[in-house]
């Protein structure tokens, strides 16, 4: 409560004071991260130890791409963990680049994880009695069309609430199947990926299904498209509201419940918006995002670039002093179909195919009954190594795709600087 008590202080405080703050913070996390940290021991600049921060300092440090984390391996958990930042938990994405990447949280950004999820329910002053629903991403923990139930909502919010029951499905099930599910559970508010509420809205409006409980639909992952806000308007007449956040870093930017744009959430991250030149982009000019965790000092990422892109928004007029990014361009997937006509929403987490041998991966439809997977490999894979893969994807995707493998150098990233780890060529 102390703490959501704060971050409803912090949020009204001008750009200035909250960047004041932040650079603050981020003196005492790179003092941190020169003396325990062995991935920043030659990474951060002696001479901006001690001194009190700038940009043009700060830009002394240099850019950690996701080759450099992999790199590092446990070279980035700190040696002399500090109190609340000693039990590591592990953390694994894909990421936009496809490259698996392993990173680590700690109690801290757990305990803000939790802040900042109340935060956005408060924000958006939803009903926090009503059911809660989640189609999501969920590696192996449910099979396709199994779901887990829950008492309450979960997090800081149910200990400061009352809240309703929730409700998890798999984002494997395919649509038709998610469609019965939620006409059985009837949530106030829905929770998925962007793509995947396209497709039910597409399905709901061709079948003519309702769902009269539905009060809003949250997102994350993805890029959430204006056709997408405006089909869920028309079918279900509610409303999207979309977050930005990244397994690694957690959150970094919740949609303003006043205007479309987001407010990145500066009490916890220190984001920059960089051209090709490393430098700062100014309002409305699109670069790249580049973060630093200014709470995790058990395994600190500094100026981290995830391999997304945004824009850079002005002051936003509801008073409130965090940043703002008009538009979040990160990366894009598409939904798969099979022969027997389902749609759905098809992940394949990195520790399930990665190995010493597979550097990136991406699955591309290129019929209704065909896949081309796309490996970059250190080596050649072994004949039992392919057929391990293609049993993989037929129990993943549930369907005996004919597969066909194409060994590259390296996967890169589309025109839109976004990498997807799935393409479909079906219309």
């Amino acid at each position: 409560m102390a703490l959501q008590f704060q971050l409803e202080k912090s949020q009204w405080l001008s750009g200035i004071e909250l960047e004041n703050l932040q650079w603050s913070q981020a003196e005492e996390l790179i003092l941190h991260a020169a003396q325990a940290v062995p991935l920043y021991k030659d990474r951060i600049p002696k001479s901006l130890l001690g001194k009190k921060l700038t940009k043009d300092l700060w830009s002394e440090i240099p850019i950690l791409t996701r080759q450099d984390l992999i790199a590092a391996g446990d070279q980035q958990k700190s040696i002399k963990p500090l109190a609340g930042h000693d039990r590591l938990n592990k953390i694994q994405s894909s990421g936009s680049t496809g490259v698996p990447i392993t990173a680590y949280g700690t109690q801290t950004t757990g305990l803000f994880w939790q802040a900042f999820t109340a935060r956005e329910h408060i924000w958006h002053q939803r009903d926090v009695g009503g059911k809660l629903a989640s189609i999501r991403p969920i590696g192996g923990k449910l099979k396709p069309g199994e779901s887990s139930q829950a008492p309450h909502w979960g997090g800081a919010i149910s200990r400061m609430f009352e809240t309703g029951p929730a409700s998890l499905l798999s984002s494997r099930t395919d649509v038709a199947s998610q469609i019965k599910w939620l006409l059985q559970e009837r949530p106030a508010y829905l929770l998925s990926l962007p793509s995947n509420i396209r497709e039910l809205a597409k399905y709901c409006k061709q079948q003519q299904i309702n769902l009269p409980s539905l009060k809003q639909i949250r997102t994350m992952g993805e890029i959430l498209t204006d056709e997408t806000i405006e089909l869920c308007k028309e079918v279900w007449n509610v409303s999207v509201v979309d977050m930005y956040s990244a397994q690694e870093i957690g959150y970094i930017a919740l949609q303003c419940p006043e205007h479309g744009s987001y407010h990145i959430q500066s009490e916890g991250v220190l984001v920059e918006i960089l051209d090709k030149d490393n430098q700062p982009c100014r309002e409305g000019e699109t670069g790249r995002v580049v973060v630093t965790t200014l709470l995790n000092f058990g395994a600190p990422l500094i100026r981290y670039e995830l391999g997304d892109y945004a824009e850079v928004g002005q002051q936003c007029s509801c008073g409130r002093g965090l940043p703002v990014l008009n538009k979040i361009l990160g990366r894009q997937r598409n939904m798969m179909k099979t022969p027997d006509g389902r749609v759905f929403w098809p992940s394949f987490p990195s520790e399930d195919w990665e190995s010493n041998n597979i550097k990136q991966l991406q699955v591309e439809q290129t019929a209704i009954d065909r896949l081309t997977v796309r490996i970059a490999v250190s080596k050649p894979l072994s004949i039992l190594d392919e057929q391990r893969l293609e049993r993989y994807f037929s129990t993943r995707f549930d369907y005996p795709f004919i597969i066909k493998f194409d060994y590259v150098d390296s996967i890169p990233r589309s025109k839109g600087g976004k990498y997807e780890d799935f393409l479909s060529c079906l219309t």
